[in-house]
């Protein structure tokens, strides 16, 4: 089976980066993405606040990394307004899909998707920036998709979100270049998450299928590279980015997709 090897692959290198003292925000940290990324930033030095909308499982990954959390839901524009205040970094990660074509897609549903993964960022590094700005330095993250660089039918509200994430941190990126603070996307492919895991085993079960066959022949038909990303990669390729070694990398879109994009 073409994912048989991904953990491991995906766990085999570690970058190295101190981040002592440095004060970062994750949103959506209870799993998948953004738990990976709190434990990576944790191992680093950083000193941990933690975002997510379910208590239980953002408090697992806080007492696991050292850190604190707070319950928050993102589509509450007076809940996110001061979210960034006092942080050093920023990993703008939470996010939730609905499908439906655009004729039938619930206006309700889309402007929820828009407040999640565009408007709760804008005003999270909205707050964060004056801080990032006295101390001549800061690191914003914001976890894209594959879809915030190439379409897809059926998720007009998610393919908008994300491509309204990728001109917003590029248009921070130019605007902060002069404060020491970069923002760069990351734009990973199909990550190995509970959401995808749910989403699987449903078409496993509609279509009647191997849980490998939706893997290979739905999930992976587009890419060249026939294996699942695992979270610990993207939280890696955050914690380079948060790094020295990336002062002059800003405004940049980091496919993360398996060569889906080259395409």
């Amino acid at each position: 089976m073409a994912d048989s090897s991904a953990a491991a692959a995906g766990a085999s290198a570690e970058v190295a980066v101190d981040l002592t003292g440095k004060r970062a925000l994750v949103t959506g940290a209870g799993s998948g993405i953004g738990a990976a990324v709190a434990r990576k930033l944790a191992v680093c030095g950083a000193r941990l606040l933690l975002v997510d909308r379910v208590a239980e499982a953002v408090e697992r990954v806080a007492e696991e990394t050292g850190a604190r959390y707070t319950v928050v839901d993102l589509s509450e524009p007076d809940a996110v307004a001061e979210l960034g205040e006092d942080t050093d970094i920023v990993v703008n990660n939470a996010g939730l899909q609905y499908v439906a074509p655009v004729h039938q897609y619930p206006p309700d549903m889309f402007q929820l998707l828009l407040a999640v993964m565009v408007q709760a960022p804008f005003r999270i590094i909205r707050s964060a920036l004056p801080g990032m700005y006295r101390n001549g330095w800061g690191r914003i993250v914001n976890i894209s998709s594959v879809h915030g660089i190439r379409a897809a039918p059926l998720k007009s509200a998610y393919v908008t979100a994300k491509h309204g994430l990728e001109g917003l941190s590029k248009t921070v990126a130019v605007e902060a270049a002069g404060y020491g603070v970069t923002s760069n996307c990351i734009c990973p492919g199909y990550v190995r998450t509970p959401l995808l895991e749910r989403r699987i085993a449903e078409h496993t079960v509609r279509d009647r299928v191997p849980r490998e066959q939706v893997v290979e022949d739905v999930l992976l038909a587009r890419t060249p590279v026939k294996r699942l990303v695992e979270p610990g990669e993207v939280a890696e390729l955050t914690a380079w980015l948060c790094g020295v070694s990336a002062v002059s990398v800003t405004g940049s879109s980091f496919s993360m997709d398996g060569g889906w994009s080259a395409h």
